[in-house]
């Protein structure tokens, strides 16, 4: 009796993070629709020809595929072997998941889950791993990119003239209270005892690191097909752009570069389903300070969001494999 209240209990208070993260991407998404013109929106999405999904659609299989193969060889490092077939099945899974599951990380979740269901107890720990460093190789080249591009287009003066009237300020007092909260939490762990448990599972964390990323070949393996992965993403925002004919109408080439890896840097924000209300909210914000309409942006975020979700659709397949 008390295992099934617990397990009710457990269960409502998912169900309730899921209600709450779907109510949050709703919201959101309402809140974008009312500051633009939805009449221009739909034009936009209405201008995508069918070859343009299709061709979404052959990237998307491509970058399962480096992914997968990025998953294959991390866990390969850490001693877990696997099957590229097996890889690429419960990867095309896991972004499914990822679409449809509220906070982007469900898939991948589940992913880890399934392989070891299958494995010896010893092997538990590195499979999970795998999974954690998979997911961090790519954010090690997403994260740097969108800097870069945010840089990039501050210092080339895209900003200057929209910043002034945004009234938006910098708080140095964040960049102070940020490390001393940390600090406090550290200091709290060790004081509390869990401090010890958390330092050898860090220890054992950093061992997976390095086998997972020193040494010339593992960093040039692991970040090469991280970029690869980060250019196809790219592709697929820019199959959309032209689809919409947003480079036909004077869309610059260099600034949708920079502003696309932002977009999908947005998207990280683990509050919604997939992004969804966080990107667009993120276009319709940076759209307007290059002098762009804001329509442009969203219309190229729901295009992006709509695309890649129909592309996700045949990863449901791997539910019918049992692990």
């Amino acid at each position: 009796m008390a295992d099934a209240q617990l397990n009710a209990s457990e269960l409502s208070k998912r169900v309730g993070k899921a209600v709450f993260r779907w109510g949050v991407t709703l919201s959101l998404l309402g809140i974008v629709l009312a500051f633009v013109d939805v009449g221009a929106l739909l034009e936009r999405l209405a201008m995508v020809p069918w070859f343009v999904a299709l061709a979404v659609f052959a990237v998307s299989l491509i970058q399962v595929a480096l992914s997968a193969w990025r998953w294959r060889y991390t866990a390969g490092r850490l001693g877990v072997a696997m099957g590229f077939g097996f890889a690429f099945r419960e990867y095309y899974l896991a972004v499914f998941f990822n679409q449809v599951l509220p906070g982007g990380v469900m898939g991948d979740v589940n992913r880890a889950w399934r392989h070891t269901r299958a494995a010896r107890r010893l092997q538990q720990l590195a499979i999970v791993h795998a999974v954690v460093l998979e997911r961090l190789s790519g954010q090690l080249v997403l994260v740097p990119v969108a800097v870069f591009a945010l840089l990039g287009l501050w210092w080339s003066g895209q900003f200057d003239s929209q910043w002034g009237d945004t009234g938006v300020s910098l708080n140095l007092g964040y960049w102070v209270f940020v490390p001393v909260l940390l600090g406090f939490a550290t200091l709290l762990a060790f004081v509390t005892g869990v401090g010890t448990r958390l330092k050898r599972y860090i220890r054992r964390l950093g061992g997976d690191v390095g086998r997972a990323f020193l040494g010339w070949r593992n960093a040039f393996l692991q970040f090469g097909t991280s970029v690869l992965v980060l250019l196809t993403y790219l592709v697929v925002f820019a199959l959309m752009a032209a689809g919409m004919g947003l480079f036909a109408d004077g869309m610059p080439w260099l600034v949708f570069v920079a502003l696309c890896p932002l977009l999908l840097l947005s998207m990280v924000v683990p509050v919604t389903v997939s992004g969804w209300g966080v990107r667009e909210g993120v276009a319709a914000i940076l759209w307007p300070l290059l002098g762009l309409p804001a329509e442009q942006g969203v219309a190229l975020s729901v295009g992006y969001g709509t695309a890649v979700f129909f592309a996700a659709l045949p990863g449901a397949m791997g539910l019918m494999a049992r692990r």
